[in-house]
């Protein structure tokens, strides 16, 4: 929807197509496997710890209106910005740390991007939901989760929460108790569950790195609660809300 680093938004048609009716993504950033073709279509939630980030959802999802974006003033190269929306479309993870930023033309031909691709597909995010939290404050309901949290190492810097601030192997027996299909996402440093290669990828300055890939299919579920039934993901997302909820670089000046 918007630009963020670490986004799916070119990967997310590696990935398998979602096999239930809800997707929830405990790592919103810009959601792009649930933007990905009809995947906007289910019942989707997001969950959100930064809460820059899952204010900017909440606008989207709840206020704002195609017209309204695309009268979003244009950012002029030189001038300055301390709105959060217009500093994460920076070309870097570092962004994040950012209080007001000098436009560069890279950053003004993201945003002047963004704007249109906003407005366009603002309609599909209407019946979405955001939660502001942590990951762990999701009750388990069988979905397809889209785990896309900070890399391990490294490429997770710079993020307000960061790889420095995520217990990986509690991560990892988090994603393995939740119902239904995981679909979790990490990079060359990512040891704490059996991920596997993906695709490679070109970055800046022609970088290569491996985006690699945990799957658990649907079949899984099914197997522990052959004798159990529920309600509609539907109702299910309803619950869950009312449960979570009570919990180019850039000139910038930090």
């Amino acid at each position: 929807m918007f630009y963020y680093y670490g986004r799916k938004k070119q990967l997310a048609g590696h990935y398998p197509s979602p096999a239930f009716d809800t997707i929830i993504e405990p790592f919103a950033g810009s959601a792009a496997y649930s933007l990905y073709r009809d995947h906007w279509k289910r019942n989707v939630l997001l969950v959100e710890r930064d809460e820059r980030v899952a204010e900017v959802w909440r606008w989207l999802i709840e206020d704002a209106r195609p017209e309204e974006l695309l009268k979003l003033p244009e950012l002029k190269v030189g001038d300055r910005s301390s709105e959060f929306l217009h500093i994460i479309h920076a070309a870097t993870k570092m962004a994040f740390a950012y209080k007001t930023i000098k436009i560069t033309p890279v950053l003004a031909r993201n945003w002047e991007i963004s704007r249109r691709v906003m407005a366009a597909n603002l309609h599909k995010v209407k019946h979405w939901k955001i939660v502001k939290g942590d990951y762990t404050n999701v009750p388990d309901i069988q979905a397809t989760w889209f785990i896309d949290p900070p890399y391990r190492g490294a490429p997770g810097l710079g993020y307000k929460y960061s790889s420095k601030t995520l217990d990986y192997l509690e991560l990892a027996n988090w994603a393995n108790t939740r119902s239904g299909e995981i679909i979790c996402c990490e990079g060359n440093y990512g040891d704490y569950l059996p991920f596997e290669p993906l695709v490679l990828c070109k970055g800046v300055a022609g970088k290569i790195s491996e985006e690699r890939i945990y799957y658990r299919g649907p079949q899984y579920r099914k197997q522990i609660s052959l004798f159990s039934c529920g309600g509609a993901d539907s109702d299910m997302i309803s619950d869950s809300l009312t449960s979570a909820s009570s919990d180019s670089a850039p000139e910038a000046v930090v």
